[in-house]
């Protein structure tokens, strides 16, 4: 958090720069739970992918599990494309 509470998020176990932000990346790399459908089905991709996995931090963040789980890794893939996932517990508003 910076001094002007400004929450900056980051992981740089494996990163790639992109030349431009209409600029698009084709590796499978990541944390499966955390991984955009693009990713997973190897198509290009580019910061939204970002976004998408901040979305799934957000949502355990509050749900207390991730929004996308399965036996392995093929049903949890399956799960992330179609995106089916539980409604946040009530105790959170609907724009949340």
């Amino acid at each position: 958090m910076t001094k002007n509470g400004i929450v900056k998020l980051g992981d740089f176990g494996i990163a790639k720069v992109l030349d431009s932000t209409i600029e698009n990346a084709n590796t499978i790399v990541g944390t499966p739970y955390y991984l955009s459908p693009e990713i997973i089905q190897n198509s290009p991709y580019n910061f939204k992918s970002d976004m998408w996995s901040l979305g799934v931090l957000l949502y355990e963040m509050c749900a207390l599990k991730p929004p996308f789980n399965g036996p392995n890794i093929h049903a949890l893939a399956m799960q992330i494309v179609k995106g089916e996932f539980s409604k946040l517990p009530s105790t959170f508003s609907t724009p949340l």
